[in-house]
């Protein structure tokens, strides 16, 4: 690749076709994807239904600008916020859902400090980046955005950082970039509760963790918390670029016409697929994901955890870190698993992330498990 910037460290090997869960390189090589294409394709790949809304909106328009009326958008919208009193912002990334929702928390509020938390990912930009707990993305890029402050996560003296100075507190109710790390469920309760208690928006970063791949649609309904912001991306369109920013409806009046745009955020190719990809994600469909997940746990306790290598397991559903000791780099695993067939990927201290397609088969789960045990053990064996 002469001409592209070095940006991403790849892979010697192109994807050029997918079915279901099911990918294939350019040698003809096949794959079993639990990767998701970091957590996009939550619903695999060439998936009738919206192959069929896609090619059908392409057949009438595929962009319009937003300055006029768009069915689509609503029903989208409708779609996301259910029966609640919520608006939502279109854009085309988790990073301009993240930018967004500080824009919005700083107007609404009239003030302008942010907390976020250590080993955070928010996104790449300057406004995303500058919440991001993660300073290696840093390098190089300051002066960052100010006002924004950093506590623990998961810690109980991060409360008191909450104080009624602040614009909103950011977070992901699971780190998916930072290691897959679980917020305490008694946690994340005081940290809304001193929000509210304080006036203090709280947004929650939904962009992984988001459209079933906990079981739910979004993560923090499995925790009874009621955010002021949610921001989404990722699977919303199972591979259109698009993202979201859901916020309350008293918050409407921050954003009026000219406060913020985009030229391709609601554009009717994404509106078509996430309308799609929505409609599947119904309640019976996520009660088969949180039914998958059980089987699948239960096989990631029995069989991976007693691993030598292994220190432990965290996430939710269909979202898995498996934490390796240091006796073996991640990296050197997840190559070890292309010879098998199998995609995975990496996050922080070592991690293994697991990011299935949400319509992965029970079968399918315990073929994963066998190859990852198998591989983990062989990599024990061969030291």
């Amino acid at each position: 690749m002469k001409h592209i910037f070095p940006t991403y460290k790849r892979f010697p090997f192109e994807i050029v076709k997918g079915n279901g869960v099911t990918l294939i390189d350019d040698s003809g090589k096949k794959y079993l994807d639990l990767t998701s294409g970091i957590g996009v394709c939550n619903l695999g790949y060439n998936t009738a239904p919206i192959k069929k809304a896609v090619k059908k909106q392409l057949d009438k328009v595929w962009h319009t600008s937003n300055l006029y009326d768009s069915s689509l958008q609503e029903k989208t919208a409708s779609l996301l916020v259910k029966n609640e009193d919520k608006d939502v912002y279109f854009c085309n990334s988790g990073t301009e859902a993240n930018e967004a929702a500080m824009k919005l928390a700083r107007k609404a509020s009239g003030k302008s400090s942010i907390l976020a938390f250590d080993h955070s990912f928010h996104g790449r930009s300057y406004g995303s980046l500058s919440m991001t707990g993660n300073d290696k993305l840093k390098e190089g890029f300051g002066p960052l955005v100010p006002d924004i402050k950093f506590a623990n996560y998961n810690d109980q003296e991060a409360l008191t950082q909450i104080t009624s100075d602040l614009a909103a507190v950011i977070l992901e109710v699971i780190q998916g970039e930072g290691g897959v790390v679980n917020g305490d469920p008694d946690w994340l309760k005081a940290v809304a509760a001193k929000c509210k208690q304080e006036k203090t928006l709280l947004i929650i970063d939904e962009v992984q963790t988001g459209m079933g791949r906990t079981g739910k649609l979004f993560a923090y309904q499995n925790y009874d918390l009621d955010p002021d912001i949610v921001t989404a991306a990722k699977g919303l369109a199972n591979g259109i670029p698009v993202g979201a920013m859901i916020g309350k409806t008293e918050l409407a009046a921050a954003f009026g016409p000219g406060s913020h745009g985009t030229t391709f955020g609601g554009n009717p190719l994404a509106m078509a697929s996430a309308s799609a990809v929505l409609d599947i994600l119904n309640d019976d469909f996520l009660e088969a994901v949180q039914q998958k997940a059980l089987f699948f746990w239960h096989y990631l306790e029995k069989e991976i955890q007693p691993l030598e290598l292994v220190k432990g397991i965290s996430g939710k559903g269909l979202m898995v870190g498996i934490h390796l000791k240091s006796d073996i780099e991640v990296g050197k695993v997840i190559t070890s698993l292309h010879e098998q067939g199998i995609l995975t990927l990496s996050s922080r201290d070592n991690t293994l992330r697991l990011l299935p397609p949400l319509i992965i088969t029970g079968s399918e789960l315990l073929h994963a498990v066998h190859v990852i045990k198998d591989t983990l053990s062989s990599a024990v064996v061969g030291q």
